[in-house]
């Protein structure tokens, strides 16, 4: 199916222990609007496409989504590895330690386990695309907001910025797919009302 090349797609190397960014980065890991709700949404929601296109496209962001799951979990990982005790009590994440210690686990910056009702497979092609559009744009503003937070670490800007223009290129690459899902469907006259 895909070749793993056991590589970061971008490469990551935080030179500065941060627990207070890793609280919130990880939300990117296992929060509503995060890499591991993306993968599984797109690679859940390729079974019911039209046409192998889509089923492609799916497929391809859907494991690209995995990959960048990879990456957030790296940085969260990079950002409290050396943390102090201190550290982690002072960034506010004493309760994550105690239930994860410095293991990465799907959460939200709330803290919020990850859930599966983060995904959303209806069974409908075009609500799922549609779903899809707007699930990147949710990943691109939380990337911003992210960036935002950041501004003093370049380590991790630079992957965050690369993360975001991803979220971009998703999004433009669930557009294509929608405009083929409606021709398919307009062929089809799948949107014509039935007498």
């Amino acid at each position: 199916m895909w070749t793993y090349d056991k590589k970061l797609e971008y490469p990551i190397n935080i030179k500065r222990t941060n627990p207070r960014l890793a609280k919130v980065i990880i939300s990117q890991y296992g929060g509503p609007d995060g890499e591991l709700a993306a993968s599984l949404r797109y690679l859940s929601q390729r079974f019911g496409m039209p046409d192998q296109k889509s089923k492609a496209i799916l497929n391809d962001i859907g494991t690209e989504e995995l990959a960048h799951l990879e990456m957030v979990g790296t940085i969260v990982h990079q950002l409290t590895k050396n943390a102090s005790i201190e550290e982690i009590e002072k960034a506010g994440l004493s309760p994550y330690y105690t239930d994860h210690g410095v293991d990465v686990y799907p959460v939200s910056a709330a803290g919020v386990p990850f859930t599966a009702s983060y995904i959303a497979a209806k069974g409908d092609p075009v609500a799922n695309l549609q779903e899809d559009l707007v699930a990147e744009q949710k990943a691109r503003a939380t990337y911003e907001k992210l960036i935002d937070l950041c501004r003093d670490e370049p380590d991790v800007l630079d992957p965050l910025r690369f993360l975001r223009q991803r979220e971009i290129v998703h999004f433009q690459r669930f557009g294509e797919a929608l405009n083929g899902v409606h021709e398919r469907l307009a062929q089809r006259k799948f949107y014509m009302s039935k007498k």
